[in-house]
């Protein structure tokens, strides 16, 4: 199936490397081989069940524009274009307040690349921001399973310092410093609802 841009130009999976096939062969074991988006998912779920806040990953909007028909009882998605830009991964409401976040990755050691994000999503975030909304990022590295929470107001500041000719990442040095690292746990599996509380109450 293709699935295409707005622009037109068609979405590619990105390639594994080989090294990431192969932790993927040994995952972490305190991660039970679970993705980022999975373990932010479990803790979503754990978060409603408990009452404690309701949080949603966003759907991507995806236009179907050729479908066959091989049998009466089955359709297959021959090609597809996302609708629009995609903003950020989660929204929803805690104590009151608009919750909307980004969550990703990095199998670096030691930084994390700002071209990671896009200009649309930080201009969504910065709006979010600018309305008494909460936005944030949650960060992990792959590699030794850490996991920071990046209050907005942050990362706004690095990106405008990249764009003022600075670095193009950020070091796990200020990361520690601007952030909360959080820990793995079982229930709820990435506690960042502690990080709002301390941060935005």
């Amino acid at each position: 199936m293709a699935i295409r841009y707005p622009n037109g130009k068609e979405y590619t999976q990105p390639a594994q490397s080989s090294q990431a096939k192969q932790q993927n062969k040994n995952p972490v074991f305190s991660n039970r081989g679970m993705t980022l988006e999975d373990d932010i998912n479990e803790t979503n779920a754990y978060y409603l069940s408990q009452n404690m806040a309701v949080i949603h990953k966003k759907p991507v909007p995806v236009q179907i524009v050729r479908v066959d028909y091989p049998a009466r009882s089955a359709a297959v998605i021959k090609e597809a274009y996302f609708r629009q830009a995609s903003t950020t991964d989660y929204n929803g409401v805690y104590r009151g307040k608009y919750i909307d976040f980004e969550a990703k990755e990095t199998n670096s050691e030691t930084s994390f690349p700002l071209k990671n994000f896009h200009a649309h999503q930080i201009a969504h975030m910065k709006q979010v921001d600018e309305h008494g909304g909460i936005a944030f990022v949650i960060i992990r590295f792959s590699k030794t399973d850490e996991l920071f929470f990046l209050p907005f107001h942050a990362l706004n500041a690095f990106w405008e310092r990249m764009h003022n000719g600075g670095r193009k990442s950020i070091t796990k040095a200020e990361l520690t410093s601007c952030s909360m690292e959080l820990k793995l746990g079982f229930s709820p599996r990435i506690p960042f609802l502690d990080a709002v509380e301390d941060v935005y109450f």
